[in-house]
């Protein structure tokens, strides 16, 4: 059974277990269900469709599974799409919850996020007063579980950025760290084109007169919304330090590269005098300067000496050595 938790809740307060039967999910007046599944299967997805009349569009969405984050309105029905995200590696891993809302029922079903709305579930318990509000006060609760996992991603990878930001100016970058450099940029901006779209569906839920959204609920969203605003922001933030480390990486790569070029540029010109001098008297000419002169071969050292060690010094002082 892929039923996590379904119960029945009548002014704030449990008050008992709620089987997907048409006897089980019979609700009293000020009551409603809160039914939790994990990737459930067709036939508990038709019994939920009999008992509250689920559209089969929404139906159809949730079953499926690869949606971006959205709100649509079936009737008296709210159907709200939300993506989960967790850290894996140096990877993120995403989910998606669906949540069916209506004015006695909440439905939520999990599609590959393992953390499950049993912590959620008791936090909300223990806030009768609170979770009398009803199912729009259920839905913000998903809502804010699922956006206060999007934090410690961010935290993670902002350290991650800030320590390759200084070793990129202690030392030069390997190949490994470059190449973990790009992966975190891909997966930051998978996540960024995730964010967007809760922004959205926040946005409507706090602004927009929704059916089973009561107006005193709505300044819930709002904060909500604003989570998600600032994991957006400081993404964008960690974006732009990326970028910088890409840059100071690439400026520092083509100092070394300049350093190395006047380097050898150098020895090439201090071996350049010595090989010309020899040159010329390797030649097969019988009147040269100092050909016959018994010192002449002591000479010829001796100003090659000479002249490799005055550009030897003067490379020393320009630093191109």
């Amino acid at each position: 059974m892929s039923v996590v938790a379904s119960y029945v809740y009548r002014d704030g307060q449990r008050v008992r277990e709620a089987p997907l039967t048409a006897e089980g999910l019979t609700l009293a007046a000020n009551e409603f269900v809160w039914i939790g599944l994990y990737e459930p299967s067709d036939a508990e997805i038709d019994v939920l469709v009999k008992r509250f009349k689920l559209h089969p569009l929404a139906v159809e969405d949730a079953l499926a599974a690869h949606q971006m984050p959205k709100v649509e309105v079936y009737g008296r029905e709210l159907f709200v799409v939300a993506r989960t995200a967790m850290k894996v590696d140096d990877r993120i891993a995403y989910g998606e919850t669906h949540v069916f809302v209506g004015d006695d029922h909440v439905v939520s079903i999990r599609h590959g996020s393992a953390r499950a709305h049993s912590l959620l579930r008791a936090q909300l318990e223990a806030s009768p007063l609170q979770l009398k509000k009803g199912p729009d006060f259920v839905l913000h609760g998903i809502l804010d579980f699922i956006v206060d996992a999007y934090a410690p991603i961010v935290d993670d990878a902002e350290d991650s950025v800030l320590a390759m930001e200084q070793k990129t100016l202690d030392a030069f970058l390997a190949r490994v760290e470059i190449r973990r450099l790009f992966t975190l940029r891909r997966e930051l901006l998978k996540f960024r084109r995730i964010l967007g779209p809760m922004e959205e569906v926040l946005g409507r839920l706090q602004s927009l007169d929704l059916p089973c959204i009561d107006s005193d609920v709505r300044p819930y969203f709002r904060d909500v919304g604003d989570h998600v605003r600032r994991v957006n922001s400081r993404l964008g933030g960690l974006n732009d330090i990326l970028s910088s480390v890409f840059e100071v990486a690439n400026l520092l790569e083509q100092q070394r590269q300049g350093v190395i070029t006047r380097k050898l540029a150098s020895w090439a010109a201090l071996l350049a005098v010595p090989t010309a001098i020899a040159g010329i008297y390797g030649m097969n000419f019988e009147f040269m300067p100092e050909l016959h002169w018994r010192y002449g071969y002591f000479g010829v050292m001796a100003l090659m000496a000479a002249i490799c060690t005055g550009l030897f010094i003067t490379f020393k002082k320009t630093k191109w050595l």
